[in-house]
C-alpha cells in the first residue's frame, strides 16, 4: 500500500502538547461528521497524557496539516497489535486511510492486524474489505431509559454494598476483576496502573463505584460512568468526562463494568448489581444509560435484555489474519 505522493507519515511513541491537540481537532470533527467518536476510550485516555510507552502514534501530514490519525497498541502478541485511525473528512477518498493501514501492518511485530470501527462505519467496512480484513469480533452498544421502572436490587443477606475508597480498594478490585474477566481480550489483563489512570480523570466518581462484600472478602462490583457531565453540574456536585467537548448530547450514564468473583457467580450477583449502579444513575438526574457487550455474549445479552436494554449500535474489529 503505497502512501501518495504528497502524504508525509509520522511514527512517534509520544506526542508532543501541539500535536495533542491538532489530533483531538481532528478527531472532534470526524467525530461531528460521522456522528460517533472515532476513537476508543483506552486511546483517549493515553492520548491526554502524549501517548502510551508501549504504543506508536502515525500521524498522516499534508503540506505540514494533519489529516489522518493513527493509534497502535503493540501489547497483545497473542491475539496480535490493535490499532484505530481516524482521517479528516474533507481529506478522506485520497488514499490516506490505505497508508495508515500499511504503515501499522508494517510496525506490528508479525504483521498480524486488529483494526476497530466504532460505529460500525460504512465507509470503515469498505476500506477493510478493499484492503483484505474480514469482521472478526462485533461489540454491541445497548441502551435503556431511567425512566423506565427500575426494579429493586435482590442481594443476599450476608452481602454488604459500599462505595470505593481511592487508596485502599485498587489491588483488590483489579485482582477481581482479572479473575472474573480471565477468559475477555480486553477486560481481564488491567493493572493497577491502569486503575489509577482513569482514578486521575474529571468522570471518576467514587460514589458510583459499587463494591459487593460478603465477610470483607469482594464477591461482585459495578463501576458506573457518566458521559457528558459537564452539561449536568446543576444535577451533579463533581463529574466529568474524559472528553467532554466531545459530547453534544445530553449527560447519559454508563455501565462501565460489572464483574462477578468466579467463586460467588450463579447467585444472581450481576444483575443485582447492575440495578444497584442504574438507580444511583437514575438519582444523579439521568434519563438513560448505556453498556457494551460483545455480541457473541448471548448470557450477558440476555440478561441485559431483561433489564430493560436494546441494541443501540455496534463497534466492530476486523482483522488480516
Amino acid at each position: 500500500m503505497a502512501t501518495p505522493e504528497n502524504v508525509t507519515l509520522d511514527v512517534r511513541t509520544r506526542l508532543d502538547a501541539e500535536q495533542v491537540a491538532d489530533v483531538r481537532a481532528l478527531v472532534d470533527a470526524a467525530g461531528e461528521a460521522d456522528g460517533v467518536h472515532p476513537l476508543s476510550e483506552h486511546v483517549t485516555l493515553h492520548l491526554g497524557h502524549g501517548g502510551d510507552p508501549d504504543a506508536r502514534n502515525v500521524l498522516a501530514c499534508v503540506d505540514g496539516r494533519l489529516v489522518g490519525y493513527a493509534h497502535l497498541d503493540l501489547t497483545d502478541v497473542v491475539e496480535g497489535a490493535s490499532a484505530e485511525l481516524v482521517v479528516l473528512p474533507s481529506a478522506r477518498r485520497g488514499g490516506i486511510g490505505q497508508a495508515l493501514v500499511g504503515q501499522l501492518v508494517g510496525l506490528s511485530t508479525d504483521g498480524r492486524l486488529r483494526l476497530w470501527a466504532h460505529g460500525s462505519h460504512p465507509a470503515a467496512e469498505a476500506v477493510a474489505e478493499r484492503l483484505g480484513f474480514r469482521r472478526a469480533r462485533v461489540l454491541w452498544q445497548m441502551r435503556r431509559s431511567l425512566f423506565a421502572p427500575l426494579p429493586a436490587p435482590v442481594l443476599p443477606d450476608d452481602v454488604t454494598v459500599r462505595a470505593f475508597v481511592p487508596g485502599q480498594d485498587e489491588q483488590t478490585w483489579v485482582a477481581v476483576n482479572n479473575a472474573a474477566f480471565a477468559a475477555h481480550p480486553d477486560q481481564g489483563r488491567w493493572t493497577v496502573e491502569d486503575l489509577m489512570v482513569r482514578e486521575k480523570e474529571p468522570w471518576f466518581d467514587p460514589a458510583g463505584f459499587f463494591l459487593a462484600e460478603r465477610g470483607g472478602e469482594l464477591v461482585a462490583f459495578h463501576w458506573t460512568k457518566i458521559h457528558g457531565a459537564s452539561q449536568h453540574l446543576a444535577h451533579t456536585s463533581e463529574h466529568g468526562d474524559d472528553q467532554p467537548h466531545d459530547h453534544a448530547h445530553h449527560p447519559i450514564g454508563e455501565v462501565y463494568v460489572v464483574g462477578v468473583a468466579p467463586s460467588a457467580q450463579g447467585a444472581g450477583l450481576g444483575p443485582a448489581m447492575t440495578l444497584v449502579g442504574l438507580r444511583h444513575l437514575r438519582s444523579q438526574g439521568l434519563g438513560e444509560a448505556m453498556l457494551y457487550v460483545d455480541e457473541v455474549n448471548t448470557n450477558a445479552i440476555r440478561v441485559y435484555e431483561r433489564l430493560g436494554f436494546t441494541r443501540w449500535d455496534t463497534d466492530v474489529s476486523y482483522t488480516n489474519f
